[in-house]
């Protein structure tokens, strides 16, 4: 979604759909006063139609999070419409590419997919415990085993082994869930991707009715089921911080009553990111019209934030998604609307 940022969007005050007065639906209302507490100013600028973001709180060590919202003036129906087609739905700028993954995987959903110069000369010498890429020691012994590091271009055979990896990954969380998620080795203590992703889970706030059910599909997927829901499977490769990153996500779209809610669950990510959550729940609010309320909160959890470096990582991180969010309601309520 973040793609959207790629669109150029000057922020302005859209007074006509102000009509509905300063009443927010329930749930958002609530939401707004506990945990974002807005000032005067900004709550009359979302009233408005301007995007309000507020960076929340989170362990400042491992985790970054990020509040945002925006009225949207177009059925949830287009919404829904346009984040399916996922391809063109994040493009552009941060998003090198995004390819949709069948299911079950094919081989050529990931033709694209090709590791960067600095990532092939990286696993030349990448062990377990001690590597510049997130891999598990499966993956790490693979990469040791079938590319041959004594030729000048192992490009192509570093390549093969990284598509059939993100294939047999994606295959795992399909027939396993959670459970077949990575345990990375790339530092000395192991990371069990399953139990950081618990702990999003854990925090998803209740901005719809359906929040509950999509809690406990999330956690027990694929043995639980969500009536409704459709899923999107995709891969990225993305441009976060100084190193091009490969992720492979999971997106739900879960119609409730009245509202809809989509999450984005990443399952992997190549640097930095061990996880992230991004719950979108779509509000609508008759007293303003056909439109609704984009309401994003996006979690993700990582390494290097903590220690003396990592305050000025962090810095710049929680500067790069407040930012990126903003971006991202902006455009994606000039694509829709201007579509109507």
């Amino acid at each position: 979604m973040a793609a959207l940022c790629a669109i150029a969007v000057t922020p302005a005050v859209d007074r006509a759909q102000g009509r509905g007065g300063s009443a927010l639906p329930a749930r958002l209302e609530t939401y707004l006063a506990k945990v974002v507490r807005p000032t005067a100013a900004e709550r009359a600028r979302l009233i408005a139609g301007a995007p309000l973001t507020r960076l929340l709180d989170a362990d400042a060590t491992k985790e970054l999070a990020v509040f945002g919202a925006i009225w949207i003036n177009v059925p949830i129906a287009k919404y829904v419409e346009a984040v399916k087609d996922i391809e063109q739905f994040e493009r552009g700028r941060r998003f090198k590419i995004t390819r949709r993954i069948n299911t079950p995987p094919r081989p050529e959903d990931f033709a694209d997919l090709h590791l960067t110069a600095e990532d092939v000369e990286d696993l030349r010498t990448c062990r377990v415990g001690d590597c510049e890429l997130k891999l598990s020691q499966q993956a790490l012994q693979a990469f040791r085993m079938e590319v041959d590091w004594k030729t000048s271009t192992p490009q192509v055979a570093a390549d093969a082994v990284m598509r059939r990896l993100a294939q047999d990954y994606v295959r795992g969380y399909l027939e396993k869930g959670n459970a077949g998620l990575a345990v990375y080795r790339d530092n000395e203590r192991p990371t069990f991707v399953a139990e950081e992703f618990r702990a999003l889970v854990e925090q998803m706030p209740d901005l719809s009715a359906s929040i509950p059910a999509l809690r406990r599909y999330l956690l027990e997927y694929p043995s639980a089921t969500l009536p409704s829901a459709s899923s999107v499977f995709y891969w990225q490769e993305t441009q976060f911080g100084l190193k091009p990153t490969i992720r492979i996500s999971h997106l739900v779209i879960a119609p409730g009553q009245g509202d809809t809610v989509v999450a984005s669950k990443m399952l992997y990510a190549s640097h930095y990111f061990w996880t992230a959550l991004e719950l979108r729940t779509l509000m609508p609010d008759p007293s303003r019209g056909q439109g609704f309320w984009l309401v994003t909160i996006n979690r993700s959890r990582s390494d290097g934030l903590s220690g003396f470096t990592g305050f000025f990582v962090r810095r710049r991180a929680r500067g790069e998604i407040q930012a990126g969010t903003r971006g991202v309601l902006e455009g994606t309520k000039q694509l829709l609307e201007a579509a109507r």
